[in-house]
């Protein structure tokens, strides 16, 4: 319930330099990203990215855990 209600109130629409902070990248990579995702709206000269719609693409890059159940981390090149 908490997390639907932060989810909800959260700001929709957001400036590039909002986004620079948030997703923690450089102006010119998240201005192509953004704009590979479709997510950037230009309204009056204010340029505003879907914050939604570019999260929903970026999941697509995200990798799966690289956890053992017994929760130790595997080592790169163990099976």
């Amino acid at each position: 319930m908490v997390r639907e209600d932060t989810k909800r109130m959260r700001k929709k629409f957001l400036r590039y330099s909002e986004a620079e902070y948030i997703y923690s990248i450089k102006h010119r990579k998240l201005m192509e990203l953004a704009d590979e995702a479709g997510a950037i709206y230009r309204i009056d000269g204010y340029a505003l990215i879907d914050r939604d719609k570019f999260e929903d693409w970026l999941e697509r890059y995200r990798e799966p855990a690289r956890t053992l159940a017994d929760g130790k981390k595997k080592r790169k090149g163990e099976s």
